[in-house]
C-alpha cells in the first residue's frame, strides 16, 4: 500500500475544482473524513492518493488515474470507474457496492474485507487481482480468471461468472450459491469449501477434474434430477 507524501487534508467537502488544484500540486495527496459524494473527477490525476474514511458516493472516476490509489473504510456506491486506471490500487473496508468498474485496469489491485455487491466489472483488465474478504454477490465478472489463486471468503452467490478461469483455484470458506458459472473451467480445483447450492447445471462435466465433496456432489447431481445413494 503507497504512502502519501503530503499533509493530509482532513473534513472537507470537495468538488471537482478543488481536486483539480490539489493534482497540481506537489503530491501524492491523503484525503481524511472528505466528502467527494457526487463529484465529476473524470480524467483527473490521483495517482498514489490515498483516501482514509472519504466518502465518495456516485463520484464519477471515468477515465481516471489511480494507480497506487489506497481506500481505506470508504464508501463509494455507485461510483464509476470506467476506463480508470487502477493498476496496484488498495481498497481495504470499504464499499464499493453497485459501482462500475467496466474496462477498468485493475492488474495488480487488492480488495480485502470490503463489500462489492452489485459490481460491474465487466471487461476489466485484472491480470493479478487479488480478493480476500469480500462480497460480490449480483456481481457481473464474465470471463475473469481466478487460475490457481486460493479465494478466501468470498461470495460469488448469484454473481455472472460465465467463462470465468477457477483452474487449479482452491475455494476456502466462499459461495458460489445460485452463482452463473456457464462456460466456467473448474479442471483441477478444490471446491469443497465453497457453498455450491442452486447452480443451474447445464452439463455436469463441467466439474470433470474438480474436487467436490460427496454432500456437493449429491447438490450438483440434485440439480440435474438424480440422486446421490
Amino acid at each position: 500500500m503507497t504512502s502519501a507524501a503530503s499533509s493530509p487534508l482532513a473534513g472537507q467537502t470537495l468538488v471537482r475544482g478543488d481536486l483539480e488544484c490539489l493534482s497540481r500540486t506537489a503530491g501524492p495527496h491523503h484525503l481524511v473524513d472528505c466528502d467527494i459524494d457526487d463529484a465529476d473527477l473524470s480524467g483527473l490525476n490521483l495517482a498514489h492518493w490515498t483516501f482514509d474514511r472519504c466518502t465518495v458516493r456516485r463520484g464519477d472516476f471515468t477515465g481516471a488515474r489511480l494507480e497506487g490509489s489506497a481506500w481505506t473504510s470508504c464508501r463509494g456506491a455507485f461510483a464509476r470507474f470506467l476506463r480508470a486506471d487502477l493498476s496496484d490500487a488498495w481498497f481495504e473496508a470499504s464499499d464499493f457496492n453497485n459501482a462500475v468498474f467496466r474496462n477498468a485496469t485493475l492488474s495488480g489491485a487488492r480488495f480485502a474485507r470490503s463489500k462489492l455487491t452489485g459490481v460491474d466489472l465487466s471487461d476489466a483488465k485484472a491480470f493479478d487481482l487479488l480478493l480476500d474478504e469480500v462480497l460480490l454477490i449480483n456481481a457481473k465478472l464474465p470471463g475473469f480468471s481466478f487460475r490457481k489463486q486460493t479465494l478466501r471468503k468470498i461470495d460469488f452467490g448469484q454473481a455472472d461468472l460465465r467463462k470465468t478461469d477457477f483452474r487449479a483455484t482452491v475455494f476456502e470458506d466462499c459461495s458460489l450459491r445460485d452463482a452463473g458459472v456457464a462456460g466456467c473451467r473448474f479442471d483441477g480445483a478444490d471446491l469443497r469449501g465453497a457453498d455450491l447450492g442452486g447452480i443451474a447445471l447445464v452439463d455436469a462435466r463441467q466439474f470433470r477434474g474438480a474436487t467436490i465433496s460427496r454432500e456437493q456432489a449429491g447438490q450438483l447431481l440434485g440439480e440435474l434430477g438424480s440422486r446421490v445413494l
